[in-house]
């Protein structure tokens, strides 16, 4: 069993730096990739009853696994949903019943569970090279980094004012950088009426059960895409996430935990959730707080954030969703700035495998996408494939 140090206490003015840094993981997942959600839920045919139950599902599941998770291990474990999961969910559900995707989102859960239980993913991941992790988050999360700066040509004044707001807070209150720039921001586009919240009603969101059916074409064509896009997509960038930042929770009890509570709620509507990988990185860096033993906290923050959008379900996702698409990204790129930076430097540090991590952070960036899987895994693939043949065998002796 793996012993965890006591962290020290946390303080009132602890608070502030972790939860900010949660609450922003919350919105960048929701305004930046919950669109897809919808956009599966309008192919399937669903009702508006059975989307706001998905939304209900995913949001409480995430938020209640999430809070458990952080709480117990007293690490910054964010969960989500699976992004990219529900991208190939657009054009699944086009073509399979509702009611046997239910039945194979529960095939999926089940195998994570038993893959948690097993403890072999665990093993896979500490044999991961630390420079081939780096270079491996720092190219995914390049794109969020230029991402910052990508919305100027659109938006120059919102994305000039987060931009200057970020450099001038960093140079004098390196701290308050990340909760100044939500602040500013949010204040900008309420001055400017950017963000219109006067037809929005608060209402409970109810779940609604969907009785699964299991065939085999749902088997191949639903079920093993989802655990696969999941398992290399989100779990396995997401726990180099954790590893990067120095947090050594076993991956075991976190795909056992996510996995059987994607099994609860998979009748529900909850297609699959999972550890965090990009909005996790908002949380586990030194932004969230200086000291890593209190970054837990913005963990819980994010669990309670999104089981209060679980509970409105539909009402809260779309606040997030009004928010220019110019100010999550710019928010997201600039949050992400110093792990961008410390992966970086992780990664290029010793000369001995600089080059191959070098060309795992430039597959990653690349996101290629083949046979239906994402450019994490490749990314991963190739950075391995470049490390054994660099670092391994025999070397040619020096003269």
């Amino acid at each position: 069993m793996t012993s965890h140090p006591s962290p020290s206490p946390i303080k009132l003015n602890d608070l502030t730096h972790p939860i900010v840094a949660g609450l922003i993981s919350v919105i960048v997942n929701y305004g930046g990739t919950f669109i897809l959600v919808f956009q599966a839920a309008r192919i399937a045919g669903l009702s508006p009853e059975q989307t706001a139950s998905w939304v209900w599902s995913v949001s409480i599941g995430v938020g209640v696994t999430g809070l458990f998770l952080s709480w117990k291990y007293r690490e910054p474990i964010i969960t989500a949903w699976s992004t990219p999961a529900a991208a190939f969910l657009v054009t699944a559900l086009a073509t399979t019943p509702y009611n046997e995707a239910v039945g194979a989102y529960i095939i999926s859960a089940a195998a994570f569970v038993l893959l948690g239980i097993s403890g072999y993913f665990d093993k896979l991941i500490k044999l991961i090279p630390t420079g081939i992790a780096s270079g491996l988050l720092a190219g995914i999360l390049l794109q969020f980094g230029i991402g910052a700066f990508g919305g100027a040509s659109a938006d120059p004044v919102l994305v000039g004012i987060l931009l200057t707001s970020y450099l001038i807070l960093k140079r004098f209150s390196p701290r308050y950088a990340v909760v100044g720039i939500l602040i500013i921001g949010l204040a900008y586009l309420l001055i400017q009426q950017r963000v219109d919240l006067s037809g929005l009603q608060l209402q409970l969101a109810k779940p609604v059960f969907t009785m699964p059916a299991f065939s085999l074409n749902a088997l191949l064509s639903v079920a093993l895409p989802l655990f696969l896009i999941t398992l290399t997509g989100q779990y396995m960038p997401g726990m180099l996430v954790l590893r990067n930042d120095g947090f050594k929770t076993s991956a075991n009890p976190i795909v056992t935990t996510t996995g059987l509570g994607s099994l609860i709620m998979a009748p529900f509507g909850s297609h699959a959730f999972n550890i965090a990988a990009i909005t996790a990185a908002i949380a586990t860096g030194r932004e969230a707080h200086e000291e890593p033993s209190k970054r837990w906290v913005a963990g819980i923050a994010a669990g309670i954030f999104y089981i209060l959008v679980g509970v409105f379900g539909v009402t809260l996702a779309a606040v997030f969703m009004v928010f220019p698409a110019t100010f999550i990204t710019s928010l997201a790129g600039l949050a992400l700035l110093g792990t961008i930076g410390g992966s970086l430097s992780s990664a290029l540090s010793d000369a001995r495998t600089r080059e191959a991590s070098l060309i795992t952070f430039l597959a990653s960036a690349a996101n290629i996408n083949m046979l239906g899987i994402g450019g994490a895994f490749w990314g991963l693939v190739i950075g391995l494939f470049a490390y054994v043949v660099l670092n391994t065998g025999f070397r040619r002796s020096a003269r």
